[in-house]
């Protein structure tokens, strides 16, 4: 209850700040799928080139939050849409592999652990590469690293190859707000997704594959997930995130 009430004050902040921000609209939007509430923002493959990952500003510290994120942007350049993009150490350093444009703050980690990001198999969301976005098998990718300009890792999977994690139940009783992304079956869409309330992996996993047709799709995290949306009036305010994804236009 307490944890929930924090939740609501922090998008409440956030929503008042968004109200104050340029907005980019056509990228984020609410959708339902089996009675679940979902915002999702899709990226098709012309705009890969304005996806962004982000881990520490220009001194080296890390940035932390959308706030922070925005003080990092250009004249003239707008934040369309971000979200936290991977599991982080509490000294917010990237579990897994984390790649942006050239800067590799962590390698590719294939072991299994008892915790959400080792439940294999985990995956990578690659940009830029041979298509313009790929969620690939952390094992696979490690065996034949491909060409990516932005790479996180994350894990679970949610969808690999069309069916849904092995190790997800459909009575399972833990529930989180989630969010993550996941890829059309060309590589030529990107869906990045978050819950409005606490659902279940085979709930998330089924959005994905169900609802907007992923082949492939990848968990980022849950419970700390966030997002920023201002054309949606959503600017999520808590604790300290680790790697941040999102989008930039030029106004």
């Amino acid at each position: 209850m307490r944890t929930d009430l924090k939740r609501r004050l922090g998008l409440a902040i956030g929503a008042l700040i968004a109200m104050t921000l340029p907005a980019v609209a056509g990228i984020c939007e609410k959708r339902d799928f089996d009675g679940q509430g979902y915002v999702v923002c899709t990226l098709e493959a012309a705009q890969e080139p304005g996806l962004k990952l982000w881990l520490n500003g220009p001194d080296g510290k890390v940035l932390g939050d959308f706030t922070a994120v925005r003080r990092t942007l250009a004249p003239g350049e707008t934040l369309a849409f971000a979200m936290n993009a991977g599991m982080y150490h509490a000294d917010y350093t990237p579990v897994g592999l984390y790649l942006s444009n050239g800067d590799k703050a962590h390698d590719i980690v294939t072991g299994a652990s008892n915790d959400n990001f080792g439940m294999l198999p985990n995956g990578v969301f690659c940009t830029g590469g041979a298509r313009p976005y790929q969620v690939i098998e952390s094992r696979a990718f490690a065996k034949a690293p491909p060409q990516c300009r932005l790479a996180t890792q994350s894990g679970p999977m949610l969808v690999i190859d069309g069916a849904l994690h092995p190790r997800f139940l459909v009575d399972s009783d833990s529930r989180y707000i989630r969010n993550g992304v996941g890829v059309s079956p060309d590589g030529q869409t990107a869906w990045f997704a978050i819950s409005d309330r606490a659902v279940t992996f085979h709930e998330f996993g089924r959005l994905f594959r169900d609802g907007l047709g992923a082949r492939d799709a990848l968990y980022f995290d849950g419970s700390i997930s966030r997002l920023y949306a201002p054309a949606l009036n959503r600017a999520d305010f808590g604790r300290r995130l680790g790697p941040i994804i999102g989008y930039t236009e030029q106004e």
